[in-house]
């Protein structure tokens, strides 16, 4: 049986050029072709195009390519084990978000993963504490992110606990839609020691965590079903 590009698009909800542009970038095996050159996709092809639409926004372009280019290889472990990593990295992502929730809703805590936080503390005590490289809370520090305070025997950067909590928000905050300014005004706000609106824009950033979990799912499924299609699975077995 075979499918023409416009019925494709229609059941996809998306342009025939989308389709041509899957297929000039490898993601999608070539058809074959009438006499005239219309293109004669079949149900693997359709599969194809369902595992993409199901599996974008929710991973990266560039990995999807990685994935599907692995399954015409027939390689369909390893690009099962890829999925599997972005869904860890996302698991990781809703970790951070939970711990900055956590600690916008109670600023008494005195402890993170049984490591204590101090009144007081050096760029790698906090960087410790949020699980980040140092590096990164000087690049915020230079975006105008953090303004820490300095020791006045040494001049050392001292981070206390609203600089924490203004750590784990904009950690939080890297993979979402808000932009720079957005995230200085909430945090701002953290500084005069107004927790309401970090607290409503962290929820929002789990909701779409919610949201691309979910959907990641849903990718998953059909490309279990892209490789039942094309009987990889009965080839693995």
């Amino acid at each position: 049986m075979y499918f023409k590009p416009k019925e494709i698009a229609e059941s996809l909800n998306i342009s025939t050029s989308a389709l041509r542009h899957y297929e000039s970038w490898g993601i999608v095996p070539r058809p074959a072709r009438t006499k005239n050159g219309y293109r004669l996709y079949t149900e693997i092809h359709f599969a194809y195009f369902r595992c993409i639409r199901a599996m974008f926004p929710a991973i990266n372009m560039r990995i999807i390519s990685k994935i599907l280019l692995h399954i015409q290889r027939g390689q369909v472990d390893t690009a099962f084990w890829i999925v599997n990593e972005e869904q860890a990295k996302l698991h990781q992502e809703k970790a951070v978000a939970d711990q900055a929730l956590k600690m916008l809703h109670h600023p008494e805590l005195t402890n993170i993963n049984n490591k204590k936080i101090k009144d007081e503390m050096t760029v790698g005590e906090a960087a410790d504490l949020a699980g980040i490289a140092p590096s990164a809370i000087r690049h915020w520090e230079k975006e105008h992110l953090i303004t820490p305070n300095r020791n006045p025997d040494n001049g050392y950067r001292m981070y206390n606990k609203t600089h924490l909590r203004q750590i784990f928000f904009i950690r939080a905050m890297r993979n979402t839609v808000y932009s720079l300014d957005n995230i200085k005004e909430v945090i701002s706000s953290l500084e005069h020691k107004t927790v309401q609106q970090a607290a409503k824009v962290t929820q929002d950033a789990l909701e779409s965590i919610n949201h691309r979990n979910r959907s990641q799912l849903h990718g998953i499924h059909e490309l279990y079903e892209l490789c039942e299609v094309t009987g990889l699975l009965n080839k693995n077995n």
